[in-house]
């Protein structure tokens, strides 16, 4: 078959009917006869736009089925087979189908099988080792095993042998595990040890010596795992035994990592550390398992970095280790940061001293010690006040030679002292047009309660909020009203928000319920700004919208309008990028209690997405009487998709708060087993995210899981 001959039939499909990821597909043929055709250049560009739009990011859709004959026909007339058969592959393995019934792309792969597996007897290495890892994928084992089989017995490329095993195992768990384990011995290949060992744990095979044996004979194993997989060898197979979730297999894989950073080798050590760095982040037992064999590597200069990093996401627990850490801060250059960062937490008072000696070469520790890298649900510790450290700071800030991030670092340190950091006034205020919005947060905070430096700050900060820069005028007037109850400045900045160009739109909206009666003078800005919603408005709009309507309610008590509205706003949910405002208009609703009854048929529908279930239920239950809490409504069927949102990490604080809410009543035994697994289980419920936030995160998960236990099962049912 000739390229020619394999777009035959190319214009006859109904790609104006089909959809890939940015809509209609009509754009495929010109895409795929650029593929086909002479100019290397074009073909790039063309296979560069097919795993964009028919395998973006690893979904695929009707087009993506359509698009598979031509892909393979081309492949087996040996143009660019191998690029072709891992994209093949990679549609055959994806599990994520939009608008495609389920399975259909890994079939149409699959009925490609005759071409694919005809190439695993290619001249080239690289091209069997495609075909075969495509094979592999297709779900198909009466086609694909006995080809794959034979192949086993002819090949002799290592490379190509390492995905055979894979494939095999794949393709039919039980028969092959038998050759997988036939290569687990020291006789055969690295590549082919590990890859043997990543088959029978994705086989469900036991974990044994022979395997354990087997990986650190290979190390460092960089490498050695299939170049159509992205993952680090060691890393792979630790994560693989801590998904099981035994006593046992996480007992060998804490084993199989004390022992790998027992070994010398600087790639060794490094490998080993990384995969520890990613055991502390599924396994919640793991870092006080493995804090004793990193720790002592904190004094050998080529593993010192990997320890950093990893004691900077695991700090609170890193106390043992905060003398060696000070060493490290003390000396110089990015570890001596990173060192630092980590010993904010782990022992703020031996930091203090180093961060005021070091402060500007210090931006990482200097970000955590102001609690700026504390994103996410977990607080930050706060560093304790020091007179050195303060003079550090104003030194800092007086030398205008700070920029980026590190100004408003600086500010937000000083606002964590509160009025003990009042001698930074001045600095602060000469460095307000630089931090428009940090600089009145923290001179709010610090601002001393009366004197010369009291009237000076309030002057700056009137004269911030009505003429000053207009991205900071909101953050000046909040906290010139904290400061001194005037809300004559922050009226006049909300209204020329609220009748701008929608920026700043929601915050101004959300500072209205701060002015207290005060805030009654802004009903016909509040009420004009709802009249003029464009059509078509973005998601910030939309996010405004919602708290001017619960502005609205807040001052007026007007129902109906902030009704129509947040309705509107929940309704509009039309995919992954609406869904954080139909969640955040639920959250608004229930603020609105009895008020918020018409909304129930929206909020009812919110209850099928675990992201928004708990702030529907909090408004549910804010909204409706006793008596409607029944059927699909009852307080126990509610606690099912509010515990499902917990588990999945989504909204979960609000899904403990509607926990509690629901009432020790609501939850059945099968509730409170799912709760205290929560609580008390070993594999990390957070695994997303901020890498370094991802293990606070989910230590404060925890923590609020346990929390909400003992109250549901300490104190009698709450009262309706």
């Amino acid at each position: 078959m000739d390229r020619a001959d394999a777009l035959n039939g190319l214009d006859d499909r109904p790609w104006a009917d089909l959809h890939h990821a940015f809509g209609a597909a009509e754009d495929l043929p010109t895409v795929l006869r650029s593929l086909a055709g002479d100019d290397p250049e074009a073909a790039d560009e063309a296979l560069d736009e097919l795993y964009e739009s028919i395998l973006h990011q690893g979904t695929v859709y009707a087009a993506t089925a359509e698009a598979v004959p031509f892909l393979a026909r081309l492949a087996m007339a040996g143009h660019r087979p191998a690029d072709l058969l891992v994209l093949l592959g990679g549609i055959a393995e994806s599990g994520d189908e939009h608008e495609v019934a389920p399975g259909a792309c890994r079939a149409a792969v699959a009925t490609q099988l005759p071409a694919i597996l005809g190439l695993t007897g290619a001249e080239e290495a690289q091209v069997r080792r495609a075909a075969v890892w495509a094979a592999g994928h297709t779900a198909a084992p009466a086609e694909a095993w006995p080809a794959l089989e034979r192949r086993w017995e002819e090949e002799h490329d290592e490379g190509v042998r390492a995905e055979l095993v894979t494939a095999l195992v794949r393709l039919d768990a039980a028969r092959g595990t038998a050759a997988a384990v036939a290569c687990l011995g020291p006789q055969a290949p690295a590549r082919l040890r590990v890859t043997a060992v990543l088959a029978c744990l994705a086989a469900g095979v036991a974990w044994d010596a022979a395997q354990h044996q087997a990986v650190l004979g290979a190390l460092p194993a960089d490498g050695l795992v299939s170049e159509f997989e992205e993952c680090e060898p060691l890393q792979a197979v630790v994560a693989a035994l801590l998904r099981r979730d035994t006593d046992e297999d996480r007992e060998a894989a804490f084993a199989l990592l004390e022992d790998a950073l027992r070994i010398p080798a600087r790639d060794v050590r490094a490998e080993a550390v990384w995969a520890a760095d990613h055991a502390c982040r599924v396994s919640r037992s793991a870092p006080a398992r493995l804090l004793p064999s990193l720790l002592p590597l904190l004094d050998d200069p080529e593993s010192a970095h990997g320890v950093v990093a990893l004691l900077g996401k695991v700090a609170e627990q890193a106390g043992t280790g905060a003398a060696a850490l000070a060493r490290l801060a003390s000396a110089d250059g990015d570890v001596a940061d990173h060192a630092l960062a980590a010993l904010a937490t782990a022992a703020p008072d031996l930091a203090v001293p180093l961060l005021a000696e070091h402060l500007p070469q210090r931006p990482r520790a200097l970000a955590t010690a102001s609690g700026a890298r504390a994103h996410g649900k977990a607080a930050s510790i706060p560093l304790p006040y020091d007179a050195a450290l303060l003079d550090a700071v104003r030194q800092r800030l007086a030398e205008q030679g700070p920029s980026g991030n590190e100004p408003i670092h600086l500010a937000l340190l000083l606002a964590s002292w509160g009025r003990q950091a009042a001698p930074a006034v001045p600095e602060l205020l000469d460095a307000l047009p630089r931090i428009p919005l940090a600089g009145p947060i923290a001179l709010a905070a610090v601002c001393p309660v009366d004197g010369e430096l009291r009237t000076r700050t309030e002057d700056h900060l009137r004269e911030a909020a009505l003429r000053g820069p207009e991205d900071g005028r909101l953050s000046a007037a909040r906290a010139l009203h904290e400061l001194t109850g005037d809300t004559g400045p922050l009226l006049t900045v909300i209204r020329a928000e609220l009748a701008g160009d929608g920026r700043r739109l929601r915050e101004a909206a959300r500072l209205i319920g701060t002015l207290g009666e005060a805030a009654g003078e802004l009903e016909p800005d509040v009420r004009a700004a709802l009249r003029e919603r464009p059509e078509g408005r973005s998601l910030p709009r939309a996010d405004a919208d919602a708290e001017l309507a619960a502005a609205l309610w807040d001052i007026t008590g007007d129902a109906a309008t902030a009704v129509q509205v947040l309705d509107a706003v929940i309704r509009a949910d039309s995919g992954p990028w609406t869904r954080w405002t139909a969640l955040r208009a639920a959250r608004l609703a229930a603020r609105m209690g009895p008020a918020a009854r018409p909304l129930r048929p929206a909020l009812e529908q919110l209850l099928a997405t675990p992201l928004h279930a708990p702030a529907a239920v909090l408004a549910l239950l804010a909204a409706l009487p006793e008596e409607d809490l029944r059927g699909p409504l009852d307080r126990t069927a509610l606690a099912g998709p509010v515990l499902d949102a917990a588990e999945s990490d989504i909204d979960a604080d609000n899904a403990f708060e509607a926990l509690a809410a629901l009432g020790p009543a609501a939850l059945t035994d099968e509730h409170l087993h799912r709760l205290t697994a929560l609580a008390n289980r070993d594999r990390r419920v957070v695994t997303g995210g901020i890498e370094d936030q991802i293990i606070r995160n989910d230590e404060h998960l925890a923590a609020r899981a346990r929390a909400t236990l003992s109250t549901l099962t300490s104190h009698p049912p709450l009262a309706p």
